[in-house]
């Protein structure tokens, strides 16, 4: 797989175009299996009630709707990344988190203060929560934002008068996937679950949805997996080493101490598999904290996708600002060079 990034990368525009063909067909495939999952699911738990016609072309129909909701959903989406801001379909999972923010504290305030004497334990707990995302807040940001900055020097005396004083570097993100390694990891747990879907009554179906559930002692330990290499994959899908190095060489520049070509592209990956493995560990932390929370502090189950869902929200109202800055200072740029 990250060969094939990698190459899709050299290929340019191209490899691109494929890469995100490939997605959207295996989005639209498990679209499809899981909307017959959900079909079954949702007729045994009305006994029957809700498809009258149990035949197999009723399942596909209701599964055709439901795929045919996700394929308008991933168009809406690309528009928006072609005429709007930002990436489109972060910006729907974005607005679906939101949506889901007051039924969560309407729940939270619910079990916290139903059937309590002493509320002073209940608002105990609210505080500990508010401060908690308010670290976690902080958290999230400083090191989806943390740089480090690689300096760099130039051959050229010229290109070094025309840049003046100015300290130059090259930078490269703590955690340069983002929060998408969180989404993979979280998608790939929904694959198991779809077995319950098909066969609720069988055993061990049962027991691999319960193996699969982040809740669990098995599930948490294959959760942090999951978020650590999905984070080193996605870090060298973003960044390429190789690159980097080819571009540094031609513009005549180069990293003090390390020899221009292959020994500045062994840096380079060096000093990225150290930072993506910081990035790595605090992805799975702010990840897991949510699930121990329900697990020893007796908070509703809604509460463990909080983390998660703070990581999305935080990630792409960052990215959603840079572009709106971005197009805002190419804007100005033109109206300047225009006058």
């Amino acid at each position: 797989m990250s060969l094939n990034s990698q190459n899709g990368q050299k290929q340019g525009e191209v490899g691109r175009r494929k890469l995100n063909n490939v997605t959207r067909y295996l989005a639209i495939s498990l679209a499809f299996i899981q909307s017959i999952g959900m079909a079954f699911q949702f007729n045994n738990y009305l006994k029957g009630a809700l498809i009258i016609n149990q035949s197999i072309m009723s399942y596909l129909l209701i599964a055709l709707v439901l795929t045919a909701g996700t394929a308008f959903l991933i168009w809406l989406g690309d528009q928006i990344t072609q005429f709007g801001v930002g990436n489109g379909i972060s910006i729907i999972i974005f607005a679906g988190i939101l949506s889901t923010l007051p039924a969560s504290l309407i729940q939270f305030g619910q079990t916290a203060f139903v059937g309590q004497e002493d509320t002073s334990l209940a608002w105990l707990k609210v505080l500990g929560l508010l401060v908690s995302l308010i670290l976690l807040t902080v958290g999230a940001i400083y090191v989806l934002e943390a740089v480090r900055k690689i300096p760099i020097q130039y051959a050229k005396k010229q290109t070094a008068q025309r840049l003046g004083s100015q300290a130059t570097y090259l930078p490269l993100k703590v955690n340069s996937a983002g929060v998408i390694p969180v989404i993979f990891a979280m998608a790939f747990f929904l694959l198991p679950r779809t077995l319950t879907l098909f066969y609720p009554d069988k055993e061990w179906a049962q027991n691999i949805a319960n193996a699969a559930n982040p809740s669990s002692n098995v599930g948490m330990v294959v959760y942090i997996v999951l978020i650590i290499l999905f984070t080193y994959f996605y870090a060298f899908v973003q960044v390429n080493p190789e690159k980097m190095a080819d571009n540094l060489k031609k513009q005549g520049s180069y990293v003090p101490g390390i020899r221009p070509g292959e020994q500045t592209k062994k840096y380079i990956t060096k000093v990225l598999y150290r930072l993506t493995f910081v990035g790595s560990i605090f992805l799975a932390v702010i990840s897991i904290l949510p699930i121990l929370a329900t697990k020893f502090m007796g908070l509703p189950q809604s509460i463990q996708i909080g983390g998660t869902s703070l990581l999305i929200v935080i990630g792409v109202a960052i990215e959603t600002m840079k572009s709106l800055e971005a197009q805002v200072s190419q804007k100005e740029y033109k109206g300047f060079g225009g006058r």
